[in-house]
């Protein structure tokens, strides 16, 4: 059996847009994808507000590169990895362009690659941000600047994994954000998103 390590942020996680709940059991994609692998476990680790490399002085503990370690060496043995991060990282509190977003990823992929192979490591860029997320009500976190930013991820991430030998899938292929909060999948982009992420991974030959 397969040990697949699904890493991400409040998208993997499974959070209700508009709410601080969770999607069940059979809602969220991860779950979705687990019940339908014939050989194969998906080991959840999705955090909301979880970084590349970013800091958050108002949510610490959320930096992707320096817990994926610890998560890599908790679930050991991987046979393979899906990370799913980056919007996170386009709040305005960070500053950062596609770019530098790119290069924080790239750090987790190192981690990652120290025990994966880079062909068994399908790097998902994410959703679009909503044009109107940073509205009062929704998540004032983000700005214009920061939707703009997060249309750029799907490029420098495809160029990124290319580069790299890992695999690419774009979610916003697939999803989209609720309108209710511009920024979190609803059921149907949960359930979108697990049948591409199904279908990439029999193509890795793992599912």
């Amino acid at each position: 059996m397969a040990n697949i390590l699904a890493f991400g942020d409040s998208n993997t996680w499974g959070l209700i847009p508009g709410t601080k709940e969770r999607y069940p059991w059979g809602k969220r994609w991860t779950s979705i994808v687990q019940d339908k692998l014939d050989d194969g476990r998906i080991i959840e680790d999705g955090l909301c507000g979880r970084t590349t490399v970013f800091d958050d002085q108002l949510r610490p503990f959320r930096k992707g590169a320096e817990i994926l370690p610890l998560s890599i060496e908790s679930n050991y043995p991987l046979d393979a990895a899906i990370i799913m991060l980056g919007t996170n990282d386009c709040k305005t509190i960070f500053h950062a362009n596609s770019h530098i977003i790119g290069k924080g990823l790239e750090l987790c992929l190192d981690e990652l690659e120290k025990y994966i192979a880079p062909e068994k490591i399908l790097v998902v860029s994410p959703i679009k941000l909503g044009e109107e997320v940073y509205l009062p009500g929704k998540d004032p976190e983000f700005d214009k600047a920061s939707v703009a930013v997060s249309k750029n991820l799907r490029q420098e991430y495809e160029k990124i994994a290319k580069r790299r030998g890992n695999q690419f899938l774009a979610a916003s292929d697939f999803a989209t954000p609720s309108s209710v909060d511009d920024e979190h999948m609803d059921e149907k982009g949960h359930e979108k998103l697990s049948a591409a992420i199904i279908e990439k991974l029999e193509e890795m030959q793992i599912a």
